[in-house]
């Protein structure tokens, strides 16, 4: 009998494990709970942050060198075309001497009271000479340079066929540009390209007119002159500044 009660015990104790065990498991909303991020994770956040606002200073460094480094290699070769200029003036003016000590050994010195005149290969008019060494000695010199505006009119008006003509024009053109006369400049500039097409100034004007015409925003003028200059004129110093402000258009 009382195996038989603990039996029936035992039968009833499994029966209820068994039942409990059936029981589905409790379900929880993993939505509803509350959001976990652990230290490592906000760490290599706050690391990819940090990098990035790095990167993006340096980006931000290297545009303004960049934009540094073009501004510079303009002045450069801005600097180079002045010296080449100048250095022209020195060859024309070395080559004006040369004449000039030619041309005074070719004098003749037979009858000191003859009339005859020197024939001078640069020009037969000691006042045309005169006239425009004076016109160029105010610039170069003396550093007058409203006065060499108007010596240098004079000169265009009263030696129109003058072989100094196209420097005087240049340089007249050159005067007016440094004073933002920029009307009276293309006049100039223009006056070297089309009436003096074998002038060695003539790209230098060029070069000086499409500036005028960035000067007075005109961009597109601006951009067809400096590419008939590259044309007719490969390889000059004219022609590289040319290109340079083409590509800055």
């Amino acid at each position: 009998m009382k195996s038989y009660n603990l039996l029936l015990g035992l039968t009833v104790t499994a029966c209820a494990l068994g039942a409990q065990a059936a029981q589905p498991a409790p379900v929880s909303d993993i939505n509803q709970q509350p959001a976990y991020t652990s230290p490592d994770v906000e760490a290599l956040q706050r690391m990819l942050a940090t990098r990035n606002r790095a990167l993006n200073d340096m980006q931000q460094q290297l545009e303004e060198l960049q934009t540094e480094i073009s501004e510079l290699r303009g002045v450069t070769e801005e600097q180079a075309h002045t010296i080449d200029q100048i250095l022209q003036r020195q060859r024309e003016l070395y080559q004006e001497i040369d004449r000039r000590l030619a041309a005074a050994a070719a004098k003749p010195v037979a009858n000191t009271n003859s009339n005859a005149s020197t024939n001078v290969s640069y020009s037969n008019n000691l006042s045309e000479n005169e006239a425009y060494d004076h016109a160029v000695n105010l610039v170069l010199k003396d550093k007058r340079y409203d006065q060499a505006i108007t010596e240098f009119t004079a000169f265009n008006n009263k030696y129109p066929n003058s072989s100094y003509s196209a420097n005087a024009h240049y340089w007249l053109g050159q005067l007016l540009f440094n004073k933002n006369d920029l009307k009276g400049a293309e006049k100039e500039f223009s006056i070297v390209i089309n009436n003096f097409e074998s002038s060695s100034k003539r790209s230098d004007a060029m070069l000086k007119l499409g500036m005028v015409a960035q000067k007075q925003n005109n961009n597109s003028k601006a951009k067809s002159i400096y590419n008939n200059l590259i044309k007719e004129y490969p390889g000059t110093s004219a022609a590289q500044l040319a290109k340079s402000r083409v590509a800055s258009l």
